[in-house]
């Protein structure tokens, strides 16, 4: 982080140049012709000041005016060809948007009069920070030749916990005026990478039930925020201390205190947010947890929106157990949790439908919960008997996109569970399983894929004289397993096979096959 140099009674400041340099030239053309007309104080603020302050540059630029925010972003908007969005009802402001850039412009919110006295109204003292740019707009140049700067104004003590890489709440009202700060408070500490004073944390725990009247695509887009930070696993770890969690994934918290298999070294929520952990240890360098198979693993990673969906899935892989947990008397009271990823799964999408997740978002992370099983199943099987090429092609149709994803859940879910009596040498199992069903793919299914079918449903009409229906998905099906596997070589092998499924259907079929 900069030195802040942080000095009682100094103001800290910010110079033109440093200024020049964080916005567009056509942003402060923009901005110069709006203040030449409207004639009034112009200050950026927020995060973007404090982003500078840490030496980043910010993209989400936040400008306040005493009044008519929308009449600035309007009028900006047809300035630079962005799009003008009107945001909130209780509050006077609105967002520009322009490629990449996001511009919000709003008034001085809840009645204040002063740029000091709306920045006390703001959510974390980081974000209340703000440097007056108006007398710059039009003569920048100029000035940033003379290394003239700009006093930040700080009237709740932000520096200071810049300085001190703190997260601290504006005021005791900061969570009744817009309860979804709550989540906030975390996001922040993330993606900064801060800690969290005492002080707030106790206010979020005092507070927490007001997330209850949040709409849930606000709560669900704060946290995947969250989410995407790294090392975000011990923010939730935060979040389940404060009751906040319970407030919204009550599912998840449910497995606090719950005793798993002697081949766990934690309860069910523990191990939850240890798999979530691994997780995040594994995307920082996933070559060194699978060698050799990092092609298909970053293409894999490679894909929009999909790191964020394996986090979420090792979060919230075990949500079934809760509910399917028993007690085998037979086997030693041997404690068993059987189905629970499909109960899981199904679990799941109910909370993916209460907070108003994407369809695409939940069905990807629905399959990911759904089948965390299955490469622990197989290597089961392979570590008695050589697994067959029906069994890998089979993995490999029925997860698709989703392999690299589920073995590196499965990997973080291994090392997650770290009991007496777990399966010695399950990682090195998993390595070599997903390297295998690597190579099944490459010169068995993919080259099938690419290439044209053998056998279609006209072929069926026309030449076996079948009737249309859903035994000609499964002939079709097995007709593709058949050539992966080799069995089925030409067209003719194509409907020797069709018409052996027929004719075991009751199914009769044309003469001379």
């Amino acid at each position: 982080m900069a030195d802040l140099k942080v000095r009682h009674g100094v103001p800290i400041s910010l110079d033109w140049c440093r200024l020049e340099q964080s916005l567009p030239p056509w942003l402060w053309s923009a901005l110069a012709d709006c203040a030449r007309r409207q004639g009034q104080a112009v200050y950026l603020t927020g995060g973007a000041v404090r982003d500078l302050l840490l030496g980043g540059r910010p993209v989400d630029i936040d400008i306040t005016v005493p009044v008519a925010a929308r009449w600035w972003a309007k009028e900006l908007a047809a300035s630079i060809g962005g799009t003008c969005i009107i945001l909130g009802r209780e509050e006077e402001a609105a967002r520009v948007v322009r490629g990449e850039w996001i511009i919000d412009i709003s008034s001085f919110r809840q009645g204040t009069r002063t740029i000091e006295e709306e920045l006390t109204r703001r959510d974390l003292t980081v974000n209340a920070l703000a440097v007056r740019i108006d007398p710059l707009l039009g003569s920048l140049a100029e000035q940033a030749g003379n290394k003239q700067a700009v006093p930040v104004l700080d009237p709740t003590g932000g520096l200071t916990d810049l300085a001190d890489q703190r997260i601290r709440a504006v005021a005791a009202d900061t969570f009744t005026v817009d309860p979804l700060r709550l989540l906030r408070v975390f996001r922040f500490a993330a993606t900064l990478g801060f800690t969290i004073d005492d002080h707030t944390l106790t206010l979020v725990h005092r507070q927490r039930r007001l997330l209850r009247t949040v709409a849930p695509e606000r709560v669900t887009h704060e946290l995947h925020l969250l989410m995407v930070s790294p090392g975000s696993h011990s923010f939730w770890t935060g979040m389940a201390s404060t009751g906040v969690l319970e407030e919204i994934f009550p599912e998840l918290t449910a497995g606090t205190g719950m005793e798993q298999p002697k081949s766990h070294h934690l309860d069910v929520f523990a191990h939850s947010l240890e798999a979530l952990r691994q997780v995040e240890r594994i995307l920082v360098d996933p070559v060194s947890f699978f060698p050799g198979c990092s092609p298909a693993i970053f293409a894999y990673l490679d894909i929009d929106r999909n790191r964020l969906r394996l986090k979420w899935a090792a979060l919230l892989h075990d949500l079934g157990k809760p509910e399917t947990r028993a007690v085998d008397t037979l086997r030693g009271s041997r404690i068993t949790f059987h189905n629970h990823d499909r109960v899981g799964a199904q679990l799941f999408r109910s909370i993916a439908h209460r907070l108003r997740w994407s369809r695409d978002d939940t069905e990807h992370v629905a399959s990911l919960i759904s089948w965390h099983m299955r490469p622990f199943h197989l290597a089961n099987v392979a570590r008695t008997h050589p697994l067959t090429l029906r069994a890998a092609i089979r993995m490999i149709k029925k997860c698709g996109v989703e392999l690299p994803g589920l073995f590196l859940l499965a990997m973080a879910d291994a090392l997650a569970g770290q009991g007496v009596e777990r399966v010695k040498g399950m990682e090195t199992e998993l390595i070599e399983l997903y390297r295998h069903l690597e190579q099944v793919r490459l010169t068995h299914v993919e080259p099938v894929r690419s290439n044209p079918p053998l056998l279609t449903g006209k072929d069926l009409i026309n030449v076996l004289h079948l009737c249309p229906g859903p035994l000609f998905k499964k002939i079709l099906i097995a007709v593709e397993e058949g050539r992966m596997e080799g069995t089925v070589r030409d067209y003719n092998d194509a409907l020797r096979l069709a018409a052996k499924y027929a004719a075991g259907a009751g199914q009769p079929v044309g003469k001379g096959i």
